[in-house]
């Protein structure tokens, strides 16, 4: 063959002789019923039929009986004319009785006006390629070469130097050329502008013909300038004489594999900090309770002692011990706050509301040389809070930025709405929340100290400037309402810290969830007070209750009945089965069936919460009307 290559080959000559030179794979064509009308050396080779024996014979010979009599073969045409694709990977039958573990793709394969014509199926034995991969890792045809039907891949020809010869749907599906634009031109369109200015097209290409297989990853370029990434494999196709005329090429668009895994390592990152931040609450709470209770003795102490007063001295030292003993207690409670323990005094607010009845205090604490404005959303978001504790957290953030900026410079706070996913920020579940964003364009913070900045005692401020606690409790605060802080900052551009807190619908969430007394719940506790209180509480909103003292009674009790709604169990159980055990048996045989688990611990939850995807409703005891009402209101 001359050196022109493929250019003088007619286009069905083309294809027949990429598909022919392929060996790793069946590809063949099916009627619209199924019967085999192409047969490839590759199908010949690992499934054992010539053409001659199989070509009219209907494509269920390659299945198992048990696949057959399951009427799959059927199913997967069906699926593919569809869908517009079916792959599957599963036992396959060989001319010789021998199975083989087999990946399958069948496209549909239509005409212009949309007729179904046919099948595209392409098969390749899985068991070789996994026992002999590092052969194959050196073998010139590694990866599938599809034809005209598929559509996932860019699957076309170059010829020897490099200009595209044909071109497949899926080509024009993923880099948006039809045909008649592409063919004739250059594929090093494709390629940036940087990589073309490097020559990567064209040694990409004399490593193809020197090795007879090249495969990258990288960005490409669509028709309409947009960039995706791409994984590239790039054959040579040499005729019968070993002469190269021309190259195989399949594209495969893997932005959305990359996003992704960015997204989960987003997600791991986000769950490591979250597991720092709950190590760290439960040493600082800790030991915050043990200090209270050594502030306690030195605090009776000294009320013992003013009793004996003898001289102005003495009481003079007294009330020095005394304010001592009250900055200490002060510091406690910022501990207890960041480890989610402070008592919360929660009502249902307006998030504009709560910033506008404080904007005079937050303004008095600024720097007169800093520009201080607040802009509140036109849709005001309500939320389940405690509003002191909000107003201390706000003020809080607004010294922090005022000290950022000891020159001057702009703070800016505002509220607003958003949508959240699963797990987009911290670990917050898919809600709408409520955003109060405080940004400034101070210092801002190198990576290493924001990523720390949340951290209890964790300070930049000079010796005797700071305790290290007020991020810390803002964190704390939000955390324990059911919220999360993510904080943005470069260095000498400024610091914007979100609080996201969740949005409640309704001020009366204890009338909002009062039933009409055909809901029905099933409580189960092993001590027989709370048992009562609990029982009481969901009559009070008008559920009919039913009770039980163990996991073993409560299975008794839900396989004797069917009509129960939501179950309301105690998390830790003395004697056998336990509540989060449970609550996977109810989920995997009354999937109808809402869960809420109680418990005054929240780590056994959160675990099973993390098993196998598995999602229960939380609430902490001791609880309130109200919070039974609030994760009653989350689980409907």
């Amino acid at each position: 063959m001359d050196n022109a290559g493929l250019s003088h080959i007619a286009e069905s000559d083309r294809f027949r002789l990429l598909v022919d030179s392929v060996t790793d794979y069946a590809i063949y064509m099916l009627t619209v019923e199924g019967y085999v009308n192409s047969w490839n050396t590759g199908a010949q080779r690992f499934k054992g039929y010539r053409a001659e024996e199989i070509i009219g014979k209907h494509f269920s010979n390659f299945y198992t009986e048990d696949d057959r009599a399951a009427g799959i073969p059927a199913r997967s045409l069906l699926t593919a004319e569809r869908e517009g694709r079916f792959e599957t990977e599963g036992w396959r039958v060989r001319k010789d009785g021998s199975r083989f573990w087999a990946n399958v793709i069948i496209d549909p394969i239509r005409s212009e006006k949309g007729i179904l014509l046919g099948f595209a199926k392409v098969t390749r034995d899985v068991t070789e390629r996994k026992l002999t991969q590092q052969a194959l890792q050196q073998s010139e045809q590694q990866f599938r070469l599809l034809v005209q039907g598929v559509t996932d891949y860019a699957i076309y020809m170059l010829d020897a130097n490099g200009v595209v010869t044909n071109w497949n749907s899926g080509a024009q599906r993923i880099k948006g050329y039809s045909a008649s634009e592409i063919v004739g031109t250059h594929f090093s369109h494709f390629y940036t502008h940087e990589d073309q200015i490097r020559g990567l097209p064209a040694k990409t290409l004399a490593i193809a013909a020197s090795k007879g297989r090249h495969e990258h990853e990288g960005l490409r370029v669509r028709k309409d300038g947009s960039q995706f990434m791409a994984n590239i494999v790039i054959d040579a196709i040499r005729d019968e004489l070993g002469q190269l005329v021309g190259f195989a090429k399949v594209t495969r668009d893997i932005t959305e594999k990359r996003a992704a895994e960015e997204e989960l390592q987003r997600a791991n990152t986000a769950l490591l900090q979250s597991q720092k931040m709950e190590a760290l609450g439960q040493l600082t709470g800790g030991v915050a309770h043990d200090f209270n209770n050594l502030l306690g003795v030195l605090s009776s102490g000294i009320d013992m002692l003013s009793l004996q007063l003898r001289s102005n001295q003495d009481a003079r030292v007294l009330d020095s011990m005394r304010r001592a003993v009250e900055r200490g207690a002060g510091l406690t409670q910022q501990l207890l706050s960041f480890a989610r323990q402070q008592p919360l005094k929660t009502e249902a607010c307006l998030i504009n509301d709560v910033i506008t009845r404080f904007e005079s205090v937050l303004r008095s604490a600024c720097r007169s040389s800093v520009e201080f404005d607040i802009a509140l959303s036109s849709d005001p978001a309500m939320v389940q809070i405690d509003p002191g504790q909000l107003q201390t957290a706000l003020l809080n953030l607004v010294v922090n930025a005022s000290d950022a900026m000891p020159d001057g410079g702009k703070l800016h706070i505002s509220t607003g709405t958003t949508e959240l996913k699963q797990n987009e920020i911290g670990n917050l579940p898919a809600a709408t929340y409520s955003v109060i964003r405080v940004d400034d364009n101070g210092c801002g913070m190198p990576d290493a100290v924001r990523e720390r900045a949340l951290e209890p005692f964790f300070t930049t401020k000079g010796i005797n400037k700071g305790t290290g606690l007020g991020l810390s409790q803002v964190y704390g605060f939000i955390t324990q309402s059911g919220g999360d802080v993510r904080i943005l900052s470069k260095m000498d551009e400024g610091t914007s810290i979100l609080l996201y807190l969740p949005i409640t619908h309704n001020d009366d969430p204890a009338e909002a969830l009062a039933s009409d007394g055909l809901e029905k719940v099933l409580i189960v506790e092993d001590q027989e007070d709370l048992l009562m209180l609990g029982a009481e509480l969901f009559r009070a909103i008008g559920y009919e209750v039913y009770t039980a003292t163990s996991a073993e009674q409560a299975i008794d009790l839900l396989t004797a009945r069917t009509d129960i709604n939501i179950l309301f169990s105690d998390v830790m159980m003395p004697d056998g089965m336990d509540g989060i055990q449970l609550a996977h048996w109810v989920r995997e045989r009354h999937p109808h069936i809402r869960i809420v688990l109680a418990s005054g611990y929240a780590r056994p939850a959160l675990q099973a919460q993390s098993q196998n995807g598995e999602q229960f409703h939380f609430i902490n005891k001791p609880y309130q009307l109200s919070d039974l009402a609030k994760v009653l209101r989350r689980a409907a």
